[in-house]
């Protein structure tokens, strides 16, 4: 497990000015910075703000956004809303599966990938369509799965 900076940490929480209603904001800028919410972050946040731990863990657990587990360098996004479902998404999902070698919600060893579905992209013309990061896949076919990780990869 990566071990927090604590500087790295206090200056994000300066930042809201030591305002415990930016909690929320805080784990988010945290998580931006390790790529996940590491629990000695938590710990750390809260006594600065003089917050109860078990507030800190109740807010960090009840985001979906927010993750105690380290989370892939890209975010692979398959949607599986109405559209998208009845034009493949899942069998989409199941491809990325096969092709990462993980499941939905966990993250490659490598830690280049974490593989999540979506009930909406808000894009139903596009359906199915996957998301990694802020870039968009739209019509995706299975065939087109190893060509979007592949551009991830190689992008490094």
């Amino acid at each position: 497990m990566e071990e927090v900076e604590k500087e790295k940490i206090s200056t994000i929480i300066n930042k809201y000015k030591k305002d415990r209603t930016y909690l929320l904001a805080i784990f988010q800028d945290v998580q931006r910075e390790y790529r996940y919410l590491p629990k000695e972050a938590i710990h750390f946040i809260c006594n600065e703000l003089n917050i109860p731990e078990s507030k800190g863990f109740e807010v960090a657990t009840f985001y979906k956004s927010l993750s105690l587990t380290p989370r892939g360098k890209h975010t692979v996004h398959v949607c599986l809303g109405t559209a998208c479902h009845l034009r493949g998404g899942p069998n989409i999902l199941d491809t990325f599966e096969r092709e990462l070698k993980i499941k939905k919600g966990e993250t490659t060893g490598d830690g280049m990938f974490t593989l999540e579905s979506v009930n909406c992209l808000g894009a139903c013309a596009l359906a199915p369509l996957v998301r990694v990061g802020d870039k968009d896949f739209g019509k995706t076919t299975p065939g087109i799965v190893q060509n979007i990780i592949q551009e991830f990869k190689t992008g490094e």
